[in-house]
């Protein structure tokens, strides 16, 4: 017995009653001419042709795979229907793998707005596109001065960049689409007088007119005084804003010195 199992050549399949595991099989022919497998000891069970276990397996891996892929597009369509846009990190909590997402993408099936950021092909753009983007990159910041002032319609004027606000110790993220320009606000400031504003699906922080208006003066030395006395101007004759909440907030901002004398000339002009 030993030496026929010496000669017999030894094939490695994977145990039908012992999924996951291989065990190292001689075949040999019995007396009857059925083949029996021997794992050094003789088996009593009859085992199938490796060939055809092996072809059965790869079929079953194939359709489950099939399934899998289908199953992380449609997660990661859903969660773009609902959300608008949404990071890497967010999709691949839905289950879905990078490698599926980069699969979607080279099909056409989503965009990539930027790196790690997707959308569906046929999603909606609104006016302020580049603020729901720049909200998804940097989600604990606050959009403010200039692209605020335009947000809320108190100016004509469209900036190159998306000011942002962050916190003074918040890491400062390298991003280049689309282009932001950070400022470091207390953290107190990143709470009052900011407002929630849903764009493309996306919840966007922004800061409220009062406050914008207010911030421009704070930084009058970098945007200029014109910008600031404008989005004052425009605010009292839209009337998205009014003298005694400009002056209690401007006053908590400690910029009413400095606010004070273009408040009164533009109340008493209006």
């Amino acid at each position: 017995m030993r030496e026929a199992l010496a000669e017999t050549p030894a094939v490695l399949v994977i145990s039908p009653r012992r999924a996951g595991k291989t065990t190292l099989l001689r075949t040999i022919a019995n007396g009857r001419g059925r083949k029996r497998a021997f794992s050094g000891k003789p088996q009593g069970d009859t085992y199938p042709h490796p060939l055809a276990f092996n072809v059965r397996a790869f079929v079953s891996s194939t359709e489950l795979m099939d399934s899998s892929v289908k199953t992380h597009r449609d997660r990661v369509i859903g969660v773009l229907r609902k959300q608008g846009m949404a990071r890497l990190a967010e999709l691949m909590r839905t289950g879905a793998t990078a490698t599926s997402v980069a699969r979607l993408e080279r099909e056409g099936t989503i965009v990539r707005l930027a790196r790690g950021l997707y959308q569906l092909p046929d999603a909606p753009l609104e006016t302020h596109h580049t603020l729901a983007e720049a909200a998804k990159r940097v989600p604990r910041g606050v959009v403010c001065l200039v692209s605020a002032l335009a947000f809320h319609d108190l100016t004509d004027r469209m900036p190159p960049k998306v000011w942002m606000a962050i916190a003074p110790k918040d890491w400062g993220p390298r991003v280049t689409q689309p282009p932001i320009r950070f400022v470091r606000f207390p953290s107190a400031a990143l709470k009052d007088g900011v407002e929630s504003h849903r764009i493309e699906g996306v919840t966007v922080r922004i800061t409220s007119p009062v406050r914008t208006i207010v911030d421009l003066f704070r930084y009058r030395r970098v945007l200029g005084q014109a910008v600031a006395v404008e989005g004052l101007r425009e605010g009292l004759r839209q009337r998205k804003v009014a003298p005694g909440e400009i002056a209690r907030c401007a006053a908590a901002m400690k910029v009413w010195p400095a606010l004070q004398p273009y408040l009164e000339a533009l109340t008493i002009d209006g």
